[in-house]
Formats: structure tokens, C-alpha cells, sequence
């Protein structure tokens, strides 16, 4: 394996050269990756880390399906699409019958951030409204236009809401307004959004689009109830707006029985504008705005051109129809269904034997394990999860922690991910939860203690990079102290907590609750 840099090297050119905002995995500890295959990435060491967080890497890291239509296309032609081709024509029909019948109009992009971007001027050149509907906790996308429309990042920085976006409660029925006891949760929140559009009108606004992921990724892999999008979508399209379906991280085949996440909701629900990115060239950047003839019609009658120079090149459009004959040729969607319901059976078992663990939700092989300090008033279990992901690293697990507490660990790994590879991260899993409740003294089964702190040894990047990041959200972000997440000041004294306890402490505790049970059983110690 071949390096410029030795791993010191590179992080000081890193920090010299590339943009302090723009950050990586484990920033305290960074993994230096040189090489990857299929769903296993290699650092410098040559040492295989099990990747369950890539689902950019779609279909396999490097496929060599997908490597070697790049490289054959590359070494005929590659040119902008302004000139006929037939790759563009045959990947966009193609994608289209993967789509309802009324969404058959594609523009090709390069990202993900570039097709939601596009899809908003598409809502707005529709009926000529301004006003846009999200989701409190969505992103979707880091240019302007849609930092504007991304609470997860506009309620971290110094920007304002605009008065155009207007933040709809996002559809969470475990940590959410209405929740799964709830009569009718997709009702409820659906009537959320037909407050916001009917105070819109009041206001003198109209709206032009509802904009949501299909299934809530950064926001904490989030399943709305069933109906909501069909309730929401009615509200919305009798006010003049659109609905776009943003599928950039969720599309192509991840919920198994279906290629596109909306179309778990039912055949009644089709959005009016379909945007993706991300797994679409398992890398390579590619990304499209689907919609109807209708609303690409209103657009072209604007009198403005679109033109991408790259969206949709030769290349890029051959790099796709490989993943697509991939998709195909290995079932991965069949794949996404058998492991994805395998690996939620195994992580629903590890729910009934650890505390933490409060809810388990996903499909197919986008899968969320919220974890939680007590299981009555759902408290996230923040400094507990980035203790757990730098403990995976350690056993050669990527996770990730997201969601507005970053307390819940996201599972959405490459679509050629095996019931081999679920077992194994979850064997780390139970390890690691197992080692956090010895610690501190809490019963795994019996639920003796649900509101004990954790007070095990965190690894000291993880002490580090969750100060300094909740330092940040808690000036910038006061919703960060609903659901019983802990202040600055209380936060630090927890992870000061955190690194205190020896290993002397740890024997001793455990000695103690052995000499417990032996003395229960009518044993002497």
C-alpha cells in the first residue's frame, strides 16, 4: 500500500491546507484509510476495519463492475451533455422506470446538495410561491439555499430563520410531540404542517414546497407513521406547494422490498419531485432531480436555461447503469431485506438485555439504536454513545452517533453487508454495553438500576471531541436541553466522572455483586 505521507504528516498538511470546518471521522483519533473493498476498509497499517456507515459506497467499496464501466467510458470519451449521447438516454430511462409513472423528467447533478438545490427552484418556478416547509433536525444539503431549510445546521450557527422556512415537528413517534401511544400520531403531526400553511396565509405567504427525507437520517433515523407523508402531501398540494422526497441518503434499493424509501408508505403517496445523490454512483459524484412533465414544463417556460456542465456526463451516466445492473445482478435488494431483518432481530435481543438501549427502528439496512440513560423519560444517552462508537473503532467497527442529542448510532452500511459481518458487530456491541453496565453497577436483564450514570473509563478522543462539540451546541442550540440532555457544566463533571474510575474500582464493584448473588443463591464467599 502506497502513502505520500506518514498518518503525522498527512494531519499537518491537513490542518494546513484543508478548511478547519471541514471534518473527519473520529476527529480526536482520525483512521487513516488507503484502501477499501466491498464493505471492509483498510487503514495504513494494513489493519480491516468492518464499515457499517457507508452508504455512499452502495453497492461494495470499489466494486469492479462499477470501476471498470468508469474506466472504459473514461477511455472513449467524457465530455459535457450538451452534445447527444446515448448513456445520459439510457441511464434516465432506466432510472425512471424504478419511479411511479408521473415522474419521468430527469436533471443530472453532480451532489446531492446541487439536486435539492435545484428541486427548490423547480417548486418555486411551479406556482410562483416562495415559502418552504421542513422538518425540525432535517439536512439537506451545505449550500446556501438549503442551509437556509436545514434546522440540523441553521440552529448550530449564527443564521436566523428565515421568513420563508417555516419548521414542521419532525414525525418522531418514540422521542418526538406524539409518540407511539398515541391515537393517531400521523394525523397529529400531519395537522402540524396544516397549522404552519394555514398561519402562512394568514401572514400574506404562500407556500411552494414540503421538503422531507423520506426516512430521517441525520435527524435520527426517523420513520414516519404511516400516512403522514399522504395527510401532509394533501395539506400541502391544496395550498399551491409541491412535496419533494429527498432520497439522497435513503434511495436505491437500502429498505430492501422497495428501491425508493417513499414507496413504503404506500402506492396513494407519490411525491412530485424525487431528488438523489449519494449510493447513485457508489462514489462517484452523481446525483438527479426527478419530477413530472408538469413541473419541468413551468420551469422551461421561465425562459431560463439549465445547463451542468458534468451532470450527467458520459462517464457519470456509465458508472451508474453499473450500479444499477449490480443492484440487480446480486439482489442486493433482496440482500437489504434478509440481513437488515436478521440484524434488527439481533440488536431487538440486545434491547431486552441492556438498559441503554432504548428503541430500535429502521428497514432493511438503515437501522437507528437510540440509546438512553432511563428508559421512562427517554434522557439521551449522549456521552455514553461517542463513548461506544471510539470502543467499536477500537474493535474494528465504523459507527456513527447522530440525531439532535447525537445519542443515536446509525447503521447503514454498504448493501453487500452479510449476516456474517451483523453478527460480528453486534457480538462488539453486546461487549461493549456489557463492559458500560458492569461499571457501573447496573443489572443488564432486571433493570435494577435505569437512571445509574455511566461512570466507566471513556476513551480520552471521545472525552475530548464530545466537550468540545457540546461546548459549541450548547451556546448555539437550546433545544439541545430538552429531553433531559445535560447542561454544559453538567456534562463536563459527567465526563470528568467518566475518566475517574480505576480499574481497581471496576474489580472491586464486580467482586461485590458477585458476593451478592452467591450470598442470595445460599452461598458462602
Amino acid at each position: 500500500m502506497c502513502e505520500l505521507y506518514s498518518k503525522q504528516e498527512t494531519l499537518a498538511l491537513r490542518r494546513k491546507h484543508i478548511g478547519p470546518s471541514c471534518k473527519v471521522f473520529f476527529a480526536a483519533d482520525p483512521i487513516k484509510i488507503v484502501r477499501a473493498q466491498r464493505q471492509y476498509m483498510f487503514d495504513e497499517k494494513g489493519d480491516q476495519y468492518l464499515d457499517c456507515i457507508n452508504n455512499v459506497a452502495h453497492v461494495g467499496h470499489c466494486h469492479p463492475e462499477v470501476v471498470k464501466a468508469a474506466q472504459k467510458q473514461m477511455e472513449l470519451l467524457n465530455t459535457n451533455s450538451r452534445f447527444l449521447h446515448d448513456n445520459i438516454v439510457e441511464y434516465a430511462k432506466r432510472l425512471s422506470a424504478t419511479l411511479p409513472d408521473r415522474l419521468s423528467v430527469c436533471y443530472f447533478t453532480n451532489s446531492g446538495s446541487e439536486a435539492n438545490d435545484l428541486a427548490l427552484r423547480l417548486a418555486r418556478q411551479f406556482r410562483g410561491h416562495q415559502d418552504v416547509i421542513t422538518l425540525d433536525h432535517a439536512y439537506h444539503g451545505h449550500l446556501s439555499s438549503l442551509i437556509e431549510i436545514s434546522p440540523y445546521k441553521f440552529q448550530k450557527g449564527k443564521d436566523v430563520k428565515k421568513e420563508f422556512v417555516h419548521v414542521a415537528p419532525a414525525p418522531d413517534t418514540y422521542r418526538g410531540k406524539y409518540r407511539e401511544d398515541h391515537v393517531d400520531p400521523a394525523s397529529a403531526y400531519a395537522d402540524e404542517v396544516k397549522k404552519i400553511i394555514d398561519e402562512a396565509h394568514n401572514s400574506g405567504r404562500k407556500i411552494a414546497a414540503f421538503i422531507a427525507e423520506s426516512m430521517q437520517s441525520c435527524g435520527g433515523q426517523i420513520i414516519p407513521p404511516a400516512g403522514y407523508f399522504q395527510k401532509v402531501a394533501e395539506y400541502v398540494r391544496g395550498a399551491g406547494g409541491v412535496f419533494i422526497a429527498d432520497e439522497v441518503q435513503v434511495g436505491f434499493g437500502r429498505v430492501g422490498k422497495h428501491f425508493w424509501s417513499f414507496q413504503m408508505f404506500g402506492e396513494d403517496f407519490v411525491p412530485d419531485i424525487v431528488t438523489m445523490g449519494k449510493p447513485m454512483g457508489n462514489g462517484h459524484p452523481m446525483a438527479c432531480v426527478v419530477t413530472t412533465k408538469e413541473i419541468a414544463e413551468a420551469f422551461s417556460a421561465s425562459g431560463m436555461e439549465y445547463f451542468n456542465t458534468y451532470g450527467g456526463n458520459p462517464v457519470s451516466s456509465a458508472v451508474g447503469l453499473a450500479v444499477l445492473d449490480v443492484i440487480k445482478n446480486e439482489d442486493l435488494q433482496g440482500n437489504a431485506t434478509r440481513v437488515g431483518n436478521y440484524l434488527t432481530e439481533l440488536l431487538n435481543k440486545q434491547k431486552t438485555k441492556h438498559t441503554l438501549i432504548g428503541d430500535i427502528r429502521g428497514v432493511g439496512l438503515f437501522i437507528g439504536i437510540d440509546l438512553v440513560k432511563d428508559h421512562q423519560q427517554r434522557t439521551p444517552a449522549t456521552a455514553e454513545a461517542q463513548h461506544i462508537i471510539y470502543k467499536m473503532k477500537e474493535k474494528r467497527v465504523l459507527l456513527s452517533a447522530d440525531g439532535p442529542h447525537r445519542n443515536v448510532l446509525k447503521i447503514k452500511p454498504p448493501m453487500c453487508f452479510t449476516e456474517e459481518d451483523a453478527k460480528f458487530m453486534v457480538e462488539q456491541l453486546d461487549g461493549i454495553l456489557t463492559g458500560l453496565e458492569e461499571a457501573t453497577g447496573a443489572e443488564t436483564e432486571s433493570g435494577i438500576s435505569k437512571n445509574t450514570p455511566c461512570r466507566t473509563k471513556m476513551p480520552k478522543e471521545a472525552q475530548s471531541e464530545l466537550l468540545r462539540d457540546s461546548s459549541l451546541e450548547s451556546r448555539e442550540n437550546p433545544s439541545q436541553k430538552r429531553n433531559g440532555l445535560c447542561t454544559d457544566s453538567l456534562l463536563s463533571k459527567r465526563l470528568r466522572t467518566l475518566s475517574t474510575l480505576t480499574h481497581r474500582e471496576i474489580f472491586k464493584n464486580l467482586f461485590l455483586k458477585c458476593a451478592s448473588a452467591m450470598r442470595l443463591g445460599g452461598l458462602s464467599t
